[in-house]
């Protein structure tokens, strides 16, 4: 199956607790289908000290289910879905299908 939402895109969360928030996809973890998105379902985490982090309260992006998340299309700034075309003959891009704009860079 090929990958709609990748590392890095940006994506607003169309459902749940977390609605109308936008972010970068820092991770997508596709066995479990979540992906984490930067500044969406923060938690506090409590750590101890170690040697690499000096310990205390640390904020935590948790997964959303890849199904309450959609693509921001970069021209209209809106939710879309997500298309794949073959462009120059043989390499697959994906578009974004409200506007046709090309979302691989």
């Amino acid at each position: 199956m090929a990958a709609k939402i990748k590392k890095g895109d940006t994506v607003v969360v169309i459902s749940g607790a977390h609605r109308g928030k936008s972010g970068e996809v820092l991770s997508v973890l596709t066995e479990r289908q979540r992906v984490v998105v930067r500044g969406v379902a923060v938690a506090k985490r409590h750590t101890a000290p170690s040697m690499g982090n000096q310990g205390g309260i640390v904020d935590k992006e948790l997964s959303v289910h890849v199904s309450n998340v959609a693509h921001i299309d970069p021209k209209t700034k809106l939710p879309t879905r997500v298309g794949f075309r073959l462009i120059e003959g043989d390499r697959k891009v994906r578009f974004a299908k409200r506007s046709g704009e090309i979302l691989d860079r």
